[in-house]
């Protein structure tokens, strides 16, 4: 299983300052990306932790929020911090995956249309394969800016399962990215 990571994105503390935080997905998401890190741990994939950093407010290092979730028990093989969207982008990432053999990412964390999703595409241009573990993910409610319609984390996970299945990933659950 060398030739696989495991990519844990932004599963940090400093949501839980954010206007947007919503803990009605927690409990289940926490569930799956644990039971996640620990499958990848026991069949010896490494574990990357990625945290997304900022010079100020709740995602800045000062802020002491760039911390894993204090519910997820996670001892990464790398950490990465980044401060675009992707983890790749202005990090040493992809340099570390291929130096190591990778070729499969398993992707997982917060937010599922974001940085979850902006990792994937681009691990898929970069000529990596992907799991995306969409049960793995958490995000939450966003509204339209100009319709104002509300989009539950349900609607948007989905939206972006259809997105990203066939032509930028596989779309997995928990139980099926551990099974190869």
């Amino acid at each position: 299983m060398r030739h696989k990571a495991l990519i844990v994105i932004d599963a940090q503390h400093s949501f839980r300052h954010s206007s947007y935080w919503s803990e009605n997905d927690l409990p289940d998401y926490l569930a799956n990306q644990q039971a996640l890190i620990d499958g990848c741990v026991q069949q010896g994939i490494p574990v990357v932790q990625v945290f997304h950093v900022e010079d100020q407010g709740h995602f800045s290092m000062a802020s002491g929020n760039v911390r894993a979730l204090s519910e997820l028990s996670i001892d990464p093989q790398l950490v990465i911090h980044k401060r675009y969207h992707s983890a790749f982008a202005g990090t040493a990432l992809a340099a570390h995956l291929t130096q190591r053999g990778i070729t499969t990412l398993i992707i997982s964390g917060i937010r599922t249309e974001q940085c979850c999703e902006t990792t994937t595409r681009q691990a898929s241009d970069s000529g990596f394969n992907v799991d995306f573990v969409s049960e793995a993910t958490l995000t939450f409610a966003m509204t339209h800016v100009r319709s104002g319609r509300v989009y539950t984390p349900a609607q948007i996970r989905e939206r972006t399962e259809l997105v990203l299945e066939d032509r930028f990933a596989r779309i997995v659950t928990v139980a099926q990215a551990l099974a190869g």
